[in-house]
């Protein structure tokens, strides 16, 4: 079925109007602009491999294949799904500030060579849809996360598929279209810490109260390869220049701020959470240092355009230390949040929306002024509510299309063979393999 429409709308495209000539009587391309935007848009697709090798260091070693293809598979469902319908609901003519017209921007109609006014004033509106998509890939692969090593593929393709459309478009419609009814309250989020960060959050939890704990796994059990972990965190606060950076959409003083908030933040947070566990404790580790870095760019990621250096070190700091305790806190609970999605990605995000109602240039709470505070308290209200809900009933509709958690034998085989036949080698199995080559033939 997924193949004949697939096939369907690949055909359909082909008929399907496209703006491939600039048209006269549009305000003029800047090029400084949008060379810079279309460096941050690979920059912001970058963090879904890098995502990737995040997750998939994290895993037990017969799940690490599976958990990479979790977050890489959006790459290409949820572009399919943004060409379609998806960047219309979330940036189409507004439906009263809560979705847009699915058919406004329908196979990209009218989405071409040409500035925008509201949208995408000095770059072709083209390379806006495209931005704006990285963000909508890899929200859903930040919630795999939350039930690696125990879901169906197949199921979890269909959740990604209604995350996207019922939940993430609405939610990027609320809070960045300018008829949002979010961005109409004056809620800030510069780069996504609402719409990504704490609906992945608030959908991890759903998800793993749905699925279940893993069978005869402890919490936090060795991590497959420490190294992919690395390698991963290099990769996304590289490719979060762009994510934070690029939401300035061009190259302006404001971009300039979100690059320095968004390294200071992140490596704020890499040291307090490094010697936070010192104090409590525990020996500095390369994971903590990762994942320290990492609650640094999520929690700055709603403020970067609107704090400056100093604020952004604080915001780092603070969200480290709460995220810390809200890992340690989930971890007796019997939440199997695999990889510690809400406590990083949803706390992050909700420390970082705080944040912004209380540093926010001119109109935060630290300038006397209430607001921008109080509307971001109630947005966070609303965002929990509809996030956790919605998850939480899609989740329930992808069991019962297709039941979403794999069976017993399939989970102790490791996801990697009983989902795709594929699997990562273990040391040993690669020195029994050395040490065959090696055998002096007869």
């Amino acid at each position: 079925m997924a193949f004949i429409i697939l096939a369907a709308l690949s055909v359909a495209g082909i008929f399907a109007p496209g703006n491939i000539t600039p048209e006269s009587g549009a305000a003029p391309i800047n090029q400084a602009d949008t060379a810079y935007m279309l460096v941050s848009a690979g920059l912001v697709l970058l963090m879904t491999p890098g995502l990737s090798f995040f997750y998939g260091g994290m895993v037990g070693y017969k799940n690490v294949v599976s958990t990479m293809l979790q977050s890489f598979i959006a790459l290409g469902v949820v572009s399919f799904l943004w060409f379609a319908v998806g960047f219309s609901l979330a940036f189409g003519d507004s439906y009263g500030g809560f979705v847009g017209n699915p058919g406004t921007f329908a196979l990209f109609r009218g989405v071409g060579l040409n500035t925008h006014p509201d949208l995408a004033p000095t770059i072709p509106l083209m390379l806006f849809a495209f931005f704006q998509l990285k963000f909508a890939i890899i929200t859903p692969a930040l919630i795999t996360g939350s039930f690696a090593e125990r879901v169906r593929f197949s199921s979890y393709l269909i959740f990604i598929v209604l995350f996207t459309l019922l939940i993430y478009c609405p939610l990027a419609h609320w809070t960045w279209h300018p008829e949002g009814f979010l961005r109409q309250m004056g809620v800030l989020d510069f780069a996504g810490g609402t719409v990504v960060h704490m609906s992945a959050g608030f959908a991890a939890i759903a998800a793993a109260a749905i699925l279940g704990p893993r069978k005869g796994v402890i919490k936090h059990s060795a991590p497959a390869n420490i190294p992919y972990v690395i390698l991963g965190t290099g990769l996304l606060w590289f490719g979060w220049f762009g994510f934070n950076g690029g939401s300035a959409l061009g190259a302006n003083e404001t971009a300039t701020l979100a690059f320095a908030t968004t390294n200071m933040a992140s490596a704020s947070a890499m040291l307090t959470w490094v010697f936070f566990d010192g104090v409590r404790g525990k020996k500095i580790s390369a994971m903590g240092a990762c994942i320290g870095a990492v609650v640094g760019l999520v929690a700055i990621t709603p403020a970067a355009g609107f704090v400056t250096i100093g604020q952004s070190f604080f915001i780092g700091f603070s969200a480290a230390i709460v995220s810390n305790l809200a890992v340690s806190l989930f971890s007796r609970t019997r939440l199997d949040d695999t990889l510690d999605v809400f406590p990083c990605h949803g706390i992050g995000g909700i420390v970082g929306m705080l944040m912004t109602g209380i540093f926010a240039s001119g109109v935060g709470l630290f300038y006397g002024q209430t607001d921008t505070f109080l509307h971001h308290l109630l947005a966070l209200g609303i965002v929990a509510a509809f996030t956790f809900g919605g998850a939480w009933l899609l989740l329930r509709l992808t069991n019962w299309i297709l039941p979403i958690r794999v069976t017993e034998e399939q989970e102790a085989a490791g996801l990697d063979e009983s989902q795709h036949g594929e699997q990562m080698s273990s040391f040993n199995d690669r020195i029994a393999a050395y040490l065959q080559v090696q055998e002096p033939k007869n």
